[in-house]
């Protein structure tokens, strides 16, 4: 089994009166590539008649976007024309490439309504070789994503990749395994995952032991490279686990705001593209 690395607690974070907690970047870790960020909205409830997500329009450049709406939803809306509402169980995977602009907020109903809210949203790179690809966005509700029941009552649902034999609901760009693990008190799965690729692996809720180390909610788990193998074992309440796992791109990483490119000459050029207009029309 690998054994661990570090373990890094999500920081408090808030965004107006949304709940968030960052997982990625942090003071202890900046990245564990492919992965570059995570943020931990909620969970809370929001009041009827509320004002919702706050994620107005903004552009993104040269990474990719996976968000889980575990409670709530998300109205996607981009310049390329995507446009969607994503409720609880679902997923949301955008691919920024060349360059978009997009708002999550939520959908009128639940502004309306109001109820549970709870959502990640993590941000995988793309390789040099595919930053300027064609934007893309993919919007899966609940019952279209993959789910493999183990033992116990372990529920993985199948974002991208294969999982025990089971094929995801996204065929990425790059070869990155994405799920999340439901684990009902004191149920125990183990996962062959290869010596060389890295792990994503974020406590959501409750406490597991993962290859025999205690983990509880809001940690991020950071693994070395010497087994291929990841036993979760949930304590006695029910866990929820994000995992992911990739080769790592070993490319350089120039992050600035929205962007993300291997060099500050892309950085900017980025920044000409979108105040020029290329990145699409904005329509309200």
């Amino acid at each position: 089994m690998r054994t661990i690395k570090k373990q890094h607690r999500a920081i408090n974070a808030p965004i107006a009166d949304l709940v968030t907690y960052r997982a990625l970047p942090t003071d202890s870790v900046e990245h564990i590539d492919p992965f570059l960020f995570l943020n931990h909205h909620g969970p809370q409830v929001y009041r009827p008649k509320n004002h919702g997500l706050p994620f107005g329009p903004h552009p993104h450049r040269g990474f990719e976007t996976v968000t889980f709406i575990l409670e709530g939803d998300i109205l996607h809306k981009d310049s390329s024309g995507h446009e969607s509402v994503i409720e609880a169980g679902g997923i949301q995977w955008m691919t920024a490439g060349s360059g978009l602009i997009h708002a999550e907020v939520s959908s009128d109903q639940f502004k309306q309504s109001g109820g549970p809210l709870e959502i990640l949203q993590l941000w995988v790179n793309l390789p040099a070789k595919d930053k300027m690809v064609a934007p893309r966005y993919i919007g899966l509700q609940k019952n279209e994503i993959p789910t493999v029941t183990l033992d116990g009552g372990v529920v993985i649902h199948a974002v991208s990749g294969q999982w025990t034999g089971t094929a995801g609901a996204v065929q990425p760009l790059a070869d990155v395994q994405l799920a999340w693990v439901e684990l009902p008190a004191a149920a125990t799965v183990t996962l062959p995952i290869a010596a060389a690729r890295n792990i994503f692996f974020y406590v959501v809720r409750g406490t597991v032991r993962v290859n025999g180390t205690e983990a509880k909610s809001r940690q991020l788990v950071e693994f070395n490279h010497d087994g291929d193998e990841l036993t979760i074992e949930a304590a006695d309440a029910d866990a929820l686990v994000l995992l992911g796992h990739a080769l790592p791109f070993n490319e350089p990483i120039v992050s600035y705001g929205p962007f993300v490119m291997n060099t500050e000459a892309e950085i900017q050029q980025a920044y000409r593209d979108y105040q020029r207009g290329a990145f699409g029309t904005w329509e309200g």
